[in-house]
């Protein structure tokens, strides 16, 4: 509004008015544009002369007014400062990456085994396939072990005892159809005894003794393999890890990042913490598979010598020796 009424002034101080009913209101609209404008004058000849002070300047540019009062359309200025153009496309936001959670349970585990098998590279693999064959030993060791009744010893000492008083029938009926490896010995010194010379049934005796402890004594050297290369298969790991590691360091040059190298070394150190991990078990179950079996060697040893420092049931009294072998 102020602007338009300033235009109306302007347009008013530079044109000479004909009508005098115009010319009459000139002052009166002069006074309600401004306070500050004097009052313009009657000129002779019937025009407005405005004082020289208040005249305007005259538009270089710029159509003259109609008489009949209307005036022409002003042009809004242009702004300093022109609009920025917006782009066509906003640029993406990137998100950083999150880890996922992991997952609880079996899912969960799988997840990290899986993890560790990738990092690990190729010796992890086969130490892992070292460890399956190490479980399935042990379990297999220890169930042959079970059957050949081997923390089993009371029916073999019953039976040597019945021995010793002389009763040699009673000492084998207490062993008859035992699978156990004491039974076995014992009923087989026995019949060696009774059947045989002294030092062929010791012969004999010794004989059946080695083929039972060798009957107990397979797996033991995979286990005891298993034990010695398994850290070494890690170590190898570790070693391939560390190489590819610092030639991954040496080709990023200046731009090398610390954490990239110490990212290589704990993936190459997975290797050797998993052979570690194989070694440790398998090297613990053949200790405890050796000492059951010295247990039972030392079993069989004393069986056997008792069996044979014992006087023959037939010297004390006599029976029939062919009788109590063919048992």
């Amino acid at each position: 509004m102020a602007i338009r009424q300033a235009v109306i002034a302007l347009a008013l101080l530079g044109t000479t008015v004909e009508d005098p009913a115009l010319a009459q209101q000139a002052p009166q609209l002069g006074g309600d544009i401004s306070p500050g404008l004097a009052v313009p004058q009657e000129a002779p000849g019937g025009g407005i002369v405005l004082p020289q002070a208040d005249r305007a300047p005259v538009l270089a540019e710029g159509p003259a007014p109609d008489v009949a009062g209307q005036t022409p359309a002003v042009e809004a200025p242009e702004t300093a400062q022109t609009a920025t153009p917006l782009p066509e496309t906003l640029p993406a936001q990137t998100t950083p990456e999150t880890t996922p959670a992991p997952r609880p349970g079996l899912a969960g585990a799988y997840d990290r085994a899986r993890a560790f098998l990738v990092n690990g590279g190729p010796a992890i693999w086969a130490i892992a396939a070292l460890s399956v064959v190490t479980v399935a030993l042990i379990l297999w060791k220890a169930w042959r072990l079970v059957l050949a009744g081997a923390w089993s010893r009371r029916m073999s000492r019953r039976a040597v005892e019945a021995w010793e008083a002389g009763d040699a029938a009673a000492a084998l009926s207490a062993i008859e159809g035992r699978k156990g490896l004491r039974s076995r010995l014992t009923r087989a010194a026995m019949q060696a005894r009774l059947g045989l010379s002294e030092d062929a049934a010791r012969e004999e005796t010794s004989r059946v003794a080695r083929g039972l402890l060798a009957s107990q004594g397979s797996a033991l050297r995979a286990l005891e393999l298993i034990s010695t290369i398994a850290p070494l298969l890690g170590l190898l790991g570790t070693v391939m890890g560390m190489i590819a590691a610092f030639q991954a360091l040496q080709e990023a040059g200046s731009r090398a990042d610390p954490s990239m190298l110490a990212g290589g070394i704990w993936e190459a150190l997975l290797t050797t913490a998993a052979g570690m991990a194989v070694a440790i078990p398998a090297s613990a179950a053949l200790t405890w598979f050796e000492a059951v079996l010295d247990s039972l060697r030392n079993d069989l040893e004393d069986l056997s010598a008792r069996i044979f420092v014992a006087d023959l049931p037939g010297e004390r009294r006599g029976g029939s020796l062919a009788s109590l072998a063919a048992q």
